[in-house]
């Protein structure tokens, strides 16, 4: 997240880029403590709030804009409120807002920008943010409320950060109800579970020692039952494959062709898991739930992946750079996603990998996504016959076991240079890893 830098005179159009270094000498603050209230409603919307105490440094430049990053464009800026020291304040704007990702609000400080040397008080409320359940992935009957607090640049921040970011559930959930996800690096494993004063159900993830200038995810599950069925985001599978590339597409320019490549496989899984948990299919058919003996070596990764249940996001992914690297794809456009096939007929294909490039030859999109309902059914199929007589439970440790030993090697490496070079060699199989998102934020 960013702050914008306000001049006296404003001459023609800033490019973020030249900004960079003139933001990097300006600018520079400690966030002391970043307190988040996330309200998880009853209608499906959610309401936020923010403290953020700033020490800015005496010979930083007054903050006098702060950009607050939002979940997305699906709220309502009249809901908006904020004050800095108990004083409120008016100039409030998503068309100013220049933070990371497509939606946030510019918060105008004014006369009450925060002075070199000094320490300030900005706190916000977001009254209604609507699209922001999306269906649970390990039961149909939950949906989940994925979080991240707003952070900003690493270049502006000094020291550490208490972040505390706290959900309030909906009214009425039992406390026997709600799961919480896998807490970020750096939290406690569990949250603190409580009740607030109007009897709903918190949980709280607290680290008094956080990074200001790394976003964190925060993630619960509840039963769909408590909000309306309207309020639940549902999504195609080429909707968000097709999200997922186009966020980090945009982003790509400036990376070398080796880094680019490794960047925009990391981003694209990394964004992939930042979204919402989808819902998936269950793979495989009740035939195949008689466990035979012993271990079925010799699938590859996108085959282990239906093995283990990885959502159909990431083998879509996974596919897609399979052909990349194979030089039979190239990905043309973001948005809407758009695949240049190359060579549909390349000898180390794998038959799934074809039917995924031919999924994208037809125009029309309902076309599109029957054909790639067919390649993952086929895909599902074939797999389940190469386990045919070989004990699932087995062959899925072994997988994990091989995961787990590609990551060793990842984390071995002497060298920045040859860290990437292995995690590129052995990308596949990291993928498989269900904390892909905070394997490679602790390794990179």
């Amino acid at each position: 997240m960013k702050l914008k830098l306000l001049l006296g005179l404003i001459i023609g159009m800033f490019i973020i880029s030249s900004a960079g270094s003139a933001y990097a000498q300006s600018y520079s603050f400690r966030l002391d403590q970043e307190l988040v209230d996330v309200f998880w409603n009853e209608d499906g919307t959610t309401s936020i709030t923010y403290r953020f105490v700033f020490s800015n440094e005496a010979f930083g430049a007054p903050i006098d804009y702060i950009d607050v990053g939002l979940p997305n464009s699906n709220f309502e800026e009249s809901s908006i409120e904020a004050t800095v020291d108990g004083v409120p304040i008016f100039n409030i704007s998503s068309s100013d807002y220049q933070g990371e990702g497509d939606a946030g609000v510019a918060l105008g400080l004014g006369s009450q920008a925060i002075q070199p040397g000094t320490t300030g008080t900005v706190e916000v409320t977001i009254g209604t943010i609507r699209d922001v359940a999306y269906p649970d992935s390990e039961d149909e009957n939950y949906v989940s409320a994925v979080f991240s607090p707003t952070w900003f640049g690493s270049q502006f921040v000094n020291g550490t950060t208490d972040l505390q970011v706290t959900y309030h559930l909906p009214p009425g959930v039992q406390p026997e109800e709600p799961r919480w996800h896998a807490a970020p690096p750096g939290f406690p494993s569990e949250p603190l579970a409580e009740l607030d004063e109007n009897e709903r159900i918190t949980y709280t993830w607290r680290n008094p020692t956080a990074s200001g200038s790394t976003q964190y995810k925060f993630g619960a599950s509840f039963p769909a039952s408590y909000i309306p069925e309207s309020a639940v985001v549902q999504t195609s599978w080429l909707d968000t494959l097709s999200g997922a590339l186009g966020a980090l597409f945009a982003g790509l320019a400036p990376f070398s062709c080796f880094i680019l490549f490794f960047a925009f496989i990391a981003g694209i899984i990394v964004s992939a898991e930042r979204g919402s948990r989808r819902r998936k299919l269950q793979y495989f058919p009740p035939k195949v739930s008689i466990e035979g003996h012993g271990i079925k070596r010799g699938l590859t990764a996108v085959e282990a992946a239906i093995l283990m249940d990885q959502p159909l996001d990431k083998i879509f992914t996974m596919m897609l750079f399979s052909c990349i690297k194979k030089n039979a794809a190239v990905v043309k456009t973001r948005d809407p996603l758009e695949i240049n096939v190359t060579n549909v007929k390349a000898e180390d294909l794998q038959e799934y990998e074809r039917q995924f490039l031919e999924a994208f030859l037809p125009e029309n999109k309902q076309s599109r996504k029957n054909m790639l309902q067919k390649t993952i059914l086929d895909l599902v199929d074939s797999t389940a016959k190469k386990m045919k007589g070989f004990s699932r439970s087995e062959t899925v440790a072994y997988y994990q076991d091989i995961v787990k030993r590609a990551w060793q090697q990842v984390e071995a490496a002497d060298t920045p240079e040859v860290k990437s070079e292995k995690y590129d060699e052995l990308l596949e199989w990291t993928m498989l890893d269900k904390d892909y998102d905070g394997r490679t934020r602790e390794v990179f």
